[in-house]
């Protein structure tokens, strides 16, 4: 908790970040915040820009303009970087070797002499047992948690996890999630991107939803959910004249036409007054039914720039 009067300051910080590779901008004048103590869900399409941000935020590439801050001090503070720990892409890891082996190099690289924080972390994902498996034979989730197992390494209070739950099968999945859930209960900050957005909406806190490089929306869970309406679905076989009826019935209702026989109806109690007033205008409904739009629907709504409404 934070002291009354003190000012508020941000795990993760970008001011107009931008990188720029030849003529083309990957990433461009992004602003993003995220406070202490976030899950921060980092959404975007493949080639928006996510991992280029995450590696510029983890140091491993420079910015063409703009400027980083780790916990209120620039990203090349050493200090601040020892309060960081990363995940981006596959982890590098010596496959000739075991986890307990390669976790107690990085150990001795960042100068971690005690061996019980390397039992900790390869506890804590679940890889105290893989023994003397050499990690060339791990499966694809193995390698995952050892990615993660680094991270962990030094206890630090800000993780950066690009695509962590790649690989992974249904019971890693849940294993992930209930680390990064009691990683979190801990006081940690993380930033995870993932593609798999029904997972990502369990544990995130908060969201940023990139686009073409940009930064598109921040909002908070809350907010999401208060975005996130039911509607309801109708499929019939003649849209033009289901519309007709329905606007001219139901005129405060919102019409977003989803596809060629597809309607989609926000603000409506009365979906069975709907299916009736269709077939007594002898147009047929084929499905009907109320939905509540979830993370993944909201955000193909956002990449095709909002709802179409009729």
């Amino acid at each position: 908790m934070m002291n009354a009067g003190r000012e508020e300051v941000s795990a993760i910080e970008t001011i107009a970040l931008t990188k720029i590779y030849g003529e083309k901008a990957a990433v461009k004048g992004l602003d993003l915040k995220i406070r202490e103590g976030e899950i921060y869900g980092f959404i975007g399409r493949n080639g928006a820009g996510k991992s280029t941000t995450l590696k510029m935020i983890c140091g491993i590439a420079a910015p063409t303009q703009g400027e980083i801050r780790l916990f209120g001090k620039p990203v090349s503070d050493p200090v601040v970087r020892r309060r960081l720990g990363v995940l981006i892409e596959s982890a590098g890891v010596y496959p000739h070797m075991t986890a307990r082996q390669n976790v107690v190099m990085k150990a001795k690289c960042m100068g971690l002499a005690d061996e019980k924080g390397v039992d900790d972390v390869l506890g804590m994902t679940g890889l105290a047992d893989a023994g003397k498996k050499k990690v060339k034979h791990f499966s694809m989730g193995m390698k995952q948690r050892l990615g993660v197992a680094l991270a962990l390494l030094g206890n630090p209070d800000l993780l950066v996890l690009d695509e962590p739950i790649n690989g992974l099968d249904p019971e890693g999945i849940r294993e992930l999630r209930q680390l990064i859930q009691k990683l979190h209960e801990e006081g940690k900050t993380i930033l995870i991107s993932s593609h798999i957005l029904g997972e990502l909406s369990k544990i995130s806190t908060n969201y940023g939803i990139i686009k073409d490089g940009e930064m598109i929306e921040q909002l908070t869970r809350e907010e999401l959910e208060e975005k996130c309406q039911d509607y309801f679905q109708i499929e019939v076989e003649d849209l033009k004249r289901a519309l007709a009826h329905i606007q001219e019935a139901f005129p405060g209702v919102q019409a977003e036409v989803a596809d060629t026989r597809i309607i989609r109806l926000y603000g409506v109690g009365d979906g069975a007054g709907v299916n009736r007033l269709l077939i007594e205008n002898q147009i047929p409904v084929y499905a009907s039914g109320f939905h509540h739009m979830d993370l993944e629907e909201y955000f193909l709504n956002r990449m095709e720039g909002g709802r179409q409404y009729v």
